[in-house]
């Protein structure tokens, strides 16, 4: 069926009508990806004006609108009319025109857990630095060079008073470059733009962890939230992360005869099933088995408030690390590879995409082996 494509008119302020093509039945929006029926041509004339000026601009704008209009009706309904090469130009303009914040909301709208919450804040940046729009015609190397330094240097959106940190700005700019990439496999960019930009190289970070000892110690000690003592230790002998215990209902965990118990949980970041097996130390640390639909760890929070208990309890059993929730998967790791595990199989245990995460924690073991040899020194 042919596209029908008319010049129409609609008013605006100070007397004036906004020219737009209208469409019958609709197209394909270049920009959204959506049908429309409207297409703006950002070019206006003055309604009833007797001024003989705006009389010639209302004569030669709506010539060069009709010149447009017949343009589009030809590209739309007489493809042939153009040879391949011109066809694939077209193509190209057209894609140049998509809006790159726009296709960047696309991606992030298809994230979730806490990548989405990533994603999310990457594109508040990014919509800052734009004014909220830019065509991928317009995108280059420079332009992420000046997106890349504006992260590292603005301020963060949870403090007025505090940077981005350096590790977050470079989570976010990797974002972009994953954006970049898809584009490029989309073909909506025509040269692999991505490779050409460099990221922001991470800055090493502590992961604070237990010893052994420590986490006996902590066992031993009394906690104002009992609750959350449970979690803390559960989380320390399995690995698993503040989210996946908070959601983890009864019907996740399962006992087979001559394996043992295993928990069937969701990473946030990869929305991935993983089935991880668990002592009956960590089986003990559940309670009163309930319905499959109920909580296991029925009622538990976790916030600056709860945390407040967390600190507590550490310093009850007299330890003066600063922890979190999250060092107790840390706990986890690092002291199954003190114990002799591969790497290979804490890595699957810990439910990581990608082994050089996992090498984070082998190399504080690796580190903290050199110090013991240290400690050994003779008289020569």
């Amino acid at each position: 069926m042919a596209t029908k494509v008319k010049l129409r008119q609609k008013d605006i302020s100070g007397g004036r009508k906004s020219l737009y093509l209208d469409f019958y039945p609709a197209i394909i929006n270049i920009k959204t990806g959506k049908p429309t029926r409207r297409e703006f041509l950002k070019m206006y004339i003055f309604e009833k004006s007797k001024n003989p000026f705006d009389k010639t601009h209302n004569t030669e704008t709506l010539k060069l609108a009709e010149s447009i209009r017949q343009k589009r009706e030809n590209t739309l309904n007489k493809p042939e009319i153009y040879s391949g090469y011109e066809k694939e130009q077209l193509r190209i303009k057209e894609l140049g025109e998509r809006c790159f914040v726009e296709y960047f909301r696309n991606l992030t709208n298809k994230r979730y857990g806490s990548n989405l919450s990533n994603w999310a804040s990457t594109l508040k940046f990014l919509e800052v630095f734009t004014n909220g729009s830019i065509k991928f015609s317009d995108l280059s190397v420079s332009f992420f060079e000046d997106f890349k330094e504006h992260l590292l240097t603005v301020q963060s959106n949870k403090s007025s008073k505090s940077k981005l940190s350096n590790n977050t700005a470079s989570s976010y700019f990797n974002k972009v470059k994953a954006t970049l990439k898809q584009a490029y496999k989309d073909e909506i960019l025509q040269a692999d733009l991505n490779a050409k930009i460099s990221p922001i190289k991470e800055e090493e970070t502590r992961r604070e962890f237990l010893t052994i000892d420590e986490l006996n110690r902590l066992i031993k000690t009394p906690c104002n939230n009992e609750l959350l003592k449970r979690c803390a230790i559960f989380s320390a002998l399995t690995g698993m992360a503040f989210r996946e215990i908070q959601n983890m209902v009864w019907g996740d965990v399962t006992f087979l005869e001559g394996e043992g118990y295993t928990v069937l949980t969701k990473r946030q970041k990869t929305q991935k099933d993983n089935y991880l097996p668990i002592s009956e130390q960590a089986f003990s640390l559940l309670g009163e088995c309930k319905e499959p639909i109920d909580k296991v760890f029925e009622g538990l929070k976790y916030s600056a408030y709860h945390n407040k208990h967390l600190f507590q309890w550490i310093g009850s059993a007299g330890l003066s690390k600063d922890l979190s929730f999250h060092c107790f998967r840390h706990t986890y790791a690092t002291l199954q590879l003190f114990s002799g595990t591969d790497i290979y199989t804490v890595s699957k245990m810990l439910g990581h995409k990608d082994l050089k995460t996992t090498q984070i924690y082998a190399k504080i073991v690796d580190e903290a082996k050199r110090e013991t040899v240290n400690k050994i020194k003779l008289d020569f």
